[in-house]
Formats: structure tokens, C-alpha cells, sequence
């Protein structure tokens, strides 16, 4: 297999164990036990290592260790921040010509996303809602713009997993069908400014985690 899917697979796997909490805040990466897992060469490892501490999913000091990174609030607050007005400009830039074949992967990711969190398969809504905003992003055709969110996405997983653990993912079906709603009746401002609010639900999971290391601490 070429390298950079080589690179790309173990990316994937080790950014999703972390997402998961399979592999834990804080826990050590150990180059040896990722390439018994993984079956790659220690190459692509270290590049989807350097690539995922990029991402602020791992830490690294040179010569002594490779953890999993804690949750920073800030820095996700940050990305969260980016990723809304990204996903806002998608919209923007791609609704009034989005056509009734785009409108309907859109519809039909957000049904599998509602029947995903129906299930209680938080994997399966990540998919889905990953599947859905993905339609204006491609529509957009802006390489910049897909080229930036590929950036700050990662550090979103984990909030976004708590979302659809929660009661709280299900508003995401709702929001997601007005933004169709107005995507397919040509408002293109509502429709960029109904996204940009999707995206910024993740803030009280955030605020509600912030809260939470502050008792932790007192």
C-alpha cells in the first residue's frame, strides 16, 4: 500500500480510539504497541502522530513521550468558533445552487442521523452528521475552505460524540431540517445563519465541561 494511506489509515484509527476514549487523556503512545496494533511500519505512524499533535489530539516532548492530549477547552472553543463560520460559508457560497439531488443526500443523511441517535449508535450520528454538512461543503467547491476544516475538525470529536451520547444531539435534526427548509427555498442568509447556530451547540457542552474542571479543582 501506498504510504500516504498507509499514513492516512493509522491517522484515522488512532484519532477515532481517541475520540472514543478508547485510548484515554493522558495515556502514553507508545510507537512499539500502535505498530502491533495498526500492522503498519513505524513511518506512518509517526506521521499520523505528528499530524493528529497538529490537530491538538496528542502531545509530544521529544525523546520522552507521545500522550494522548486532555480535552482544551480553549483551543476547541476555538476551533468551534472556525469551524461555524467555515460551515457558514459553505452555505453561503453553495445554497441557491444547490440542486434537488444535493438536497436530498441532505435529507437522507439527516434521516440516518435521526435513526442513528433513535439507536443510541453514536458512531453511526457522527457519520451522518458528518455526511450531511459535508453536501454544501463539496457544493462550495472551495479547496481552501475543505483544506481548513480538515484542521479543526478533529478537535471537535469529542465534543461532538458527547452531543450525540446526549438528548442534546437530537435538536441537530430539527436544525438540520431548516437548514434544507431554507436551502430549498432559495434564503440563502437563513440558511447560512441557521448553520452557524448548529454549530454553535457545542458551546454549552463545552461551558458544561469547563464548569466541571473548575469543581474538580476546588
Amino acid at each position: 500500500m501506498a504510504r500516504s494511506l498507509l499514513r492516512d489509515e493509522a491517522y484515522r484509527a488512532i484519532r477515532d480510539a481517541i475520540v472514543d476514549g478508547t485510548l484515554a487523556p493522558g495515556e502514553r503512545l507508545l510507537d512499539t504497541e500502535l505498530i502491533d496494533w495498526l500492522g503498519v511500519s513505524r513511518t506512518p505512524i509517526r506521521e499520523a502522530l505528528a499530524r493528529l499533535e497538529q490537530a491538538g489530539l496528542v502531545r509530544s516532548k521529544p525523546g520522552r513521550y507521545t500522550i494522548v492530549a486532555p480535552l482544551d477547552v480553549r483551543a476547541t472553543r476555538e476551533a468551534q468558533s472556525v469551524a461555524a463560520a467555515l460551515h457558514e460559508l459553505a452555505v453561503r457560497e453553495s445554497a441557491a445552487a444547490l440542486t434537488d439531488v444535493e438536497l436530498s443526500l441532505m435529507r437522507a443523511a439527516n434521516q440516518r442521523l435521526a435513526d442513528a441517535l433513535r439507536a443510541e449508535d453514536v458512531d453511526g450520528a457522527l457519520t451522518a452528521d458528518d455526511e450531511f454538512h459535508a453536501v454544501p461543503v463539496i457544493a462550495a467547491a472551495n479547496e481552501t475552505l475543505r483544506s481548513m476544516l480538515d484542521q479543526v475538525t478533529p478537535l471537535l470529536r469529542r465534543v461532538e460524540r458527547v452531543r450525540f451520547s446526549s438528548l442534546a444531539g437530537r435538536g441537530s435534526v430539527a436544525q438540520h431540517a431548516r437548514i434544507i427548509e431554507l436551502c430549498a427555498s432559495g434564503d440563502v442568509e437563513g440558511a447560512a445563519a441557521a448553520t452557524r447556530h448548529n454549530w454553535e451547540t457545542l458551546e454549552p457542552l463545552l461551558a458544561a465541561h469547563e464548569d466541571g474542571e473548575d469543581a474538580a479543582m476546588s
